[in-house]
């Protein structure tokens, strides 16, 4: 294993964390079991596998590389300084001192794996270890055990997360996939023929920073942040989880048209519009902005490797009493966005990260982070899980609920995942915020109700 250094967009998200707000992701996942040393046993399991994936033993470590400044500093500002300017940047290297017991940990049984997991995603990873965790809670029953699972961002996106969880599941046998040729080796120089190619990228890239610049701002003026969804962040997490049949969204979806995303999408919209009413927080024009991700990964020979994010923006029509309408609402937005690409627009906002110096990361990370709240008010994510099903130390897991990061100033954050015939919604929220996330998270299932009754022949 070698160092890799960070992309942008991963140094971006590394130093808008702080120590009272968190920006790791996670994933709960529920496991049947029968003895009641199941939950042990995967304790076990998981910190022996761990230590043989090489993904789990990376930690991040900061990295300076002094300013080369061609005339010397007068004398009074040089001996004033305590060490010399520099540009900071990070990478991602083994840790000699990597132990997988201190990232593997038993917990006590259980009543409520939610109200667990919610706690428990309020802590900060360490910042000088591999930021990731494992957390296994018993079931107090005795016939069930689950897992959470915390990875900072900045190691891993939530694909990657998911196959790096998957590699200390138990192991699966999948059909061989054919090994791509080999690309040839670049050197050190572009090829003299392609610089008027080269040149034209680059101002086409210019183009695109400035455009999405202006986006960001238009999309800031025009709309108000919902006070429901915006706080002053408090450090505190709260998660919910729902399950909902994907036969019953596939119904609606042939009812009305339109993809399985929109109708998810639409669902939220509509969640919202019930738990702001019966919180006594109007919803009579709200249309809070929602960032939709679109994931841009960088191809294997790309580096620096790491995540590269584009988005979707999107107001929900939370505002619309009719149900079809609001749904209708969500697609006519989605197709827009689709027309547009993930490259453009105020949601392409993230691709911004990779015109950004390492020093401009350090320095500006926490104020971008503070800013999250003037762009968009909630996040609602995807997260694509595996067709096959996983087992830990032979027990199937039954239900995976994904919990994407807390930006700060923002109550809530939703990701959703389909697995096994089902869709999960997994809920983050701030929990002094959002006390009553369980009565959110009934509303997404009420939703889905309501759209089978309107879509009934």
């Amino acid at each position: 294993m070698t160092s890799d250094p960070l992309a942008p967009l991963d140094l971006a998200f590394w130093n808008i964390e702080s120590a009272d707000h968190p920006m790791h992701l996670g994933a709960l996942g529920v496991f049947t079991a029968h003895p009641a040393t199941a939950a042990a046993h995967a304790a076990d399991l998981l910190a022996a596998r761990a230590a043989a994936v090489p993904g789990l033993r990376m930690r991040i470590r900061d990295t300076w590389r002094p300013l080369d400044l061609r005339h010397p500093l007068p004398h009074g500002l040089r001996d004033g300084l305590r060490r010399p300017l520099a540009l900071g940047g990070a990478t991602r290297e083994p840790d000699p001192c990597f132990d997988p017991l201190h990232h593997v940990r038993l917990h006590a049984p259980a009543r409520d794996f939610q109200a667990t997991a919610g706690r428990l995603m309020q802590r900060p990873l360490e910042r000088n270890r591999p930021p990731w965790e494992a957390h296994v809670l018993p079931g107090e029953a005795g016939d069930c055990f689950a897992v959470l699972f915390k990875f900072h961002h900045a190691l891993a996106d939530g694909l990657r997360a998911l196959s790096l969880a998957a590699a200390i599941m138990d192991p699966i046998d999948l059909p061989e996939r054919r090994a791509r040729p080999a690309e040839p080796a670049r050197g050190a120089l572009p090829d003299v023929r392609r610089l008027p190619e080269l040149v034209r990228g680059a101002l086409a890239d210019v183009g695109r920073a400035l455009d999405i610049g202006a986006s960001v701002a238009r999309s800031t003026l025009a709309t108000r942040p919902l006070p429901a969804l915006t706080a002053e962040p408090t450090g505190t997490r709260r998660t919910a989880g729902v399950v909902l049949d994907l036969d019953d969204v596939h119904l609606v979806r042939k009812a009305v048209g339109g993809t399985v995303n929109d109708v998810l999408i639409a669902v939220v919209a509509g969640a919202l519009r019930n738990w702001l009413d019966e919180r006594g927080d109007s919803s009579e024009g709200a249309a809070p902005r929602a960032l939709i991700p679109v994931s841009r990964r960088r191809p294997r020979t790309a580096h620096p490797q790491g995540n590269r994010l584009s988005g979707y923006l999107m107001e929900l029509p939370v505002g619309v009493a009719d149900p079809l309408r609001r749904l209708a609402a969500v697609r006519t937005a989605m197709d827009r966005n689709k027309d547009a690409g993930p490259d453009r627009g105020a949601g392409a906002v993230a691709l911004l990260a990779d015109h950004v110096p390492a020093l401009g990361h350090r320095l500006g990370g926490p104020l971008v982070g503070q800013a999250a709240r003037l762009w968009f008010d909630i996040l609602v994510t995807s997260v694509p899980l595996p067709g096959f099903g996983l087992r830990l130390g032979g027990h199937p897991l039954t239900a995976v609920y994904p919990f994407a990061p807390l930006a700060p100033g923002q109550s809530l954050a939703v990701a959703v995942s389909t697995y096994r015939g089902r869709v999960h919604y997994g809920l983050v929220a701030d929990a002094k915020a959002v006390p009553d996330l369980n009565r959110l998270a009934r509303a997404l299932s009420e939703e889905v109700e309501t759209l089978l009754t309107v879509c009934a022949p």
